[in-house]
């Protein structure tokens, strides 16, 4: 998956150095990532985790290339990406990156075939019948092809992330990218889609996943502790966390 993306010989699809971003509201600066150093190789999965506020979301928005950093450095698959312009952006993104968001972002008035295809109707010069074949492909891979006529608001919750899931893969991304993926689903439905992304990850998938809930983050192959803006290893969060519930 993603063999097509031009990832640089190392095999390395993100890396940041010294990443930092700033919120200025009212004379106010909010540092909401103080310095971070990440890599994520091909075929990797990766768990963020850490307390509420403590820059994951912030984190993940800046991979996805819907934000921008303040300073430091951002390479995708071996090219920095961390100055381009917004349209830059929004191609790059559209060709490298699946999203998987909490609130699954499907829209209601267009069914789950057409909600799949509708990211691939951004790619310059793809026929109708390969964006086809890969909707079918996607949906087929998480078990929802026989649901392609139905609408979202005819499927489960579970069924619903799943369709979000083939939507993020059709594209064939160099990394998917899950934002508490399992928020708005019961253990049993998040217990799914969690199996689902490990099933992915052992077919070839690249994951990072943002996470506030250490049963999930367990699955992942690597845990990546944020504490406010700062990378840590698990036993600075522990510290960390204990000190300010004191």
């Amino acid at each position: 998956m993603g063999d097509d993306m031009g990832a640089n010989g190392n095999g390395t699809i993100i890396e940041i150095e010294d990443l930092t971003k700033v919120f200025y509201t009212d004379e106010v600066e909010t540092h909401a990532l103080s310095g971070i150093h990440l890599t994520i190789g091909r075929g990797e999965y990766v768990a963020m985790s850490g307390p509420s506020g403590c820059g994951k979301s912030t984190l993940l928005s800046i991979l996805g290339l819907l934000d921008t950093p303040t300073g430091g450095r951002y390479r995708l698959n071996g090219k920095p990406v961390e100055n381009l312009s917004f349209n830059e952006r929004s191609r790059i993104r559209n060709q490298e990156i699946g999203f998987i968001f909490q609130s699954f972002n499907l829209i209601g008035d267009l069914t789950v075939e057409e909600n799949v295809e509708l990211p691939l109707t951004y790619r310059a010069g793809m026929a109708s019948a390969e964006r086809k074949r890969r909707v079918k492909e996607a949906l087929e891979r998480v078990n929802m092809a026989h649901r392609m006529r139905h609408y979202p608001a005819q499927l489960s919750g579970g069924q619903q992330q799943r369709v979000a899931v083939a939507r993020a893969l059709a594209g064939s991304p160099s990394i998917l990218l899950a934002d508490e993926p399992t928020g708005n689903l019961d253990s049993k439905n998040g217990e799914a889609v969690m199996h689902l992304l490990a099933d992915l990850h052992r077919e070839g998938s690249t994951i990072c996943m943002v996470t506030h809930d250490p049963r999930f983050a367990r699955h992942a192959q690597r845990e990546v502790h944020l504490f406010d803006g700062k990378v840590v290893s698990h036993e600075e969060q522990v510290q960390l966390e204990a000190a300010a519930e004191a």
